[in-house]
């Protein structure tokens, strides 16, 4: 909870004891404290929907305050029971439901951020029933920055107001769900100077997975930043759950999410009969669509080394040594990607299917799969028809087989106890999630200082070519990890 909704609870609560208690009738001018704080937490922002109940709570408390000589015994008492109910449930939901924050980072760096709206003229969006159109990212770059530039946090979630909604409709919750998720901010800054102590850095280009959005792995992304990498988030239109771009036009999953998993689908398990969406026909699916993006980022990242319109990163992108961070979907795209653009130098691919180009053609760069035991997958299958007996099989076999064919350093870590969710920011959202089976009982502090543990080894041996003692076998720090390698 932020301090105001703190302090107005904790107003709520001091109010109640005016009224409930006689003794303290003395003191029945501390209730009006209470108004104070609403007005403040009214007037600070756009109050969230957790909040709503505790903002009733006050009138209530303040009616009941201000008619208790006047009002009949059993009507006070009634109204009294009411607070009682209201209170345990205005300080409940915020709870339930926090405006969560992350941890520290662990590195020695301060984090910036930046965002770009770029355009492919050379491909059509096929995701848009405007046969003009061209191809359009959002694109948002983190990377080390001066310590003690600003003590301003960037948001967590840009365009939060227009992107919530639609997070939420394609979660299958209602429209106000998400909301709060704009008053999360990061350990990062807007527009930071990056850190001088070298003059360029690694990067990674980061891959939401279906129905996300590009900050959807944060966690990770200031881990690996605050460790001296540049990583650069996509939003692509047909995974993302929607693209926000600045004239304001959106492209969302909203009504498209039959048609995106049957293009989906073809590139994991080609079908005979190949899906047609706005009048093209997929024969290979849509993986090598999305994997074009990120050439086409790899080429937007040379022009802005060479010339940052916004004067930040020229000159300090080393894009010789660049990897790819793939999640969920963003793991076949990731792998399509690798295998379709050499640039690519290591691959870190994230609890999904292969693609069946990359099944039949192999990798050829260093790749890490960060994945779960089929046990674990079911566990999710037993919520989410995303993960059907036949899906788990196909992850399972075609991550496998493409480990097993690398001719170069292959990793394969398992997380027992993990669900799909503790892999991204998502079971942030709730501590109540691995209660009522939606995450895992690893725990998300757990989960995640296990990926970026292994993200950081794995990069750091083989972008930056330093020793990485957590590639050499299983580990007495992560006695949970099942560590395979070749």
């Amino acid at each position: 909870m932020r301090l105001i909704e703190i302090l107005l609870l904790l107003a709520d609560f001091l109010t109640f004891l005016v009224i409930a208690v006689p003794s303290l009738q003395a003191v029945r001018w501390l209730g009006g404290i209470v108004l104070i704080m609403l007005a403040l937490a009214l007037a600070q922002d756009r109050p969230r929907w957790q909040m709503i109940p505790a903002y009733v709570l006050t009138g209530l408390f303040l009616l009941v305050w201000l008619l208790q000589n006047f009002a009949p015994i059993d009507v006070v008492g009634f109204a009294l029971v009411l607070c009682i109910l209201g209170l345990a449930i205005s300080t409940a939901l915020p709870i339930v439901l926090p405006v969560f924050s992350f941890p520290r980072p662990t590195g020695p760096y301060a984090i910036g951020t930046v965002t770009y709206h770029w355009t492919d003229a050379s491909r059509h969006e096929v995701f848009s029933t405007d046969k003009n159109r061209k191809r359009e990212l959002m694109v948002q770059v983190w990377y080390p920055a001066r310590k003690g530039s600003s003590s301003a946090h960037a948001p967590y979630m840009q365009d939060a107001d227009a992107v919530t909604p639609v997070l939420a409709a394609v979660s299958g919750f209602p429209g106000f769900f998400l909301q709060h998720l704009k008053y999360v901010t990061t350990n990062a800054t807007e527009a930071a100077p990056v850190a001088a102590d070298q003059a360029s850095y690694p990067v990674i280009i980061m891959l939401e997975g279906r129905r996300g959005y590009r900050q959807m792995l944060t966690y990770e992304v200031e881990a690996l930043v605050s460790h001296g990498y540049i990583v650069v988030g996509l939003d692509q239109p047909g995974i993302a759950a929607t693209v926000v771009f600045p004239d304001g036009h959106q492209i969302a999953l909203t009504g498209l999410l039959d048609q995106v998993n049957s293009l989906v689908d073809q590139s994991l398990d080609p079908a005979s009969v190949a899906p047609q969406f706005n009048g093209r026909t997929f024969k290979d699916g849509i993986s090598k669509y999305f994997a074009q993006d990120v050439s086409f980022t790899l080429d937007q990242l040379a022009a802005l080394n060479t010339k940052d319109p916004q004067g930040i990163l020229s000159g300090k992108l080393d894009l010789a040594h660049t990897g790819v961070v793939g999640f969920s979907d963003g793991a076949m795209v990731g792998a399509d990607a690798s295998l379709r653009d050499q640039r690519i130098k290591a691959s870190l691919l994230i609890d999904n299917a292969m693609p069946a180009a990359v099944v039949k053609e192999g990798l050829r760069q260093p790749a890490m799969w960060i994945t779960r035991p089929a046990e674990w997958m079911r566990r999710d299958g037993q919520k989410s028809s995303d993960w059907s007996e036949k899906y788990i099989v196909l992850a399972q076999t075609t991550m496998r087989k493409v480990y097993s064919s690398l001719p170069a350093d292959g990793y394969f870590v398992q997380i027992p106890g993990t669900l799909h969710i503790d892999f991204n920011d998502a079971d942030l959202i709730s501590p109540l999630f691995p209660a009522v089976g939606l995450s895992g009982p690893i725990g998300s502090q757990r989960a995640h200082e296990i990926v970026n543990a292994y993200a950081l080894a794995f990069f750091d041996n083989h972008l930056k070519g330093e020793p990485a003692a957590l590639l050499d076998g299983p580990s007495t720090q992560y006695p949970e990890v099942v560590f395979d390698k070749h």
